[in-house]
């Protein structure tokens, strides 16, 4: 699901991000950026299992995001960092968590004085 927010696009995933479905995020993503979206928030608080090939494109969307002087937030569960979810434990166990911004919630992820999670 797609939203704009504060001058954010907002994507919702849900489920499972895998080799099946990370190919779509990873289309969404690129659709944002072609419409001239460079601020991106991608919430991850309905996923409830991601494989590497999800990780690569959370790494590629960041990449993305940088390369055309973009900005990319995540949202996982609860506390982020505090929180035991399974997309922060990977992000976490690949050492590569400390790379996202992560917020708790949309409200904080666009709201431009908020401060992300610590990793």
């Amino acid at each position: 699901m797609r939203r704009h927010e504060d001058g954010w696009a907002v994507l919702r995933v849900s489920g499972e991000l895998d080799l099946v479905t990370s190919p779509s995020l990873r289309q969404s993503v690129h659709d944002v950026v072609a419409a001239g979206r460079h601020s991106v928030v991608l919430d991850l608080s309905g996923v409830v299992f991601c494989d590497s090939s999800g990780v690569g494109v959370l790494i590629a969307a960041r990449r993305l995001m940088r390369s055309c002087r973009g900005r990319l937030r995540l949202i996982l569960p609860a506390q982020g960092a505090a929180d035991g979810s399974h997309v922060n434990r990977v992000l976490g166990a690949l050492g590569v968590r400390r790379l996202f911004d992560v917020y708790p919630d949309v409200d904080a992820a666009v709201d431009e004085e908020s401060r992300p999670l610590s990793a």
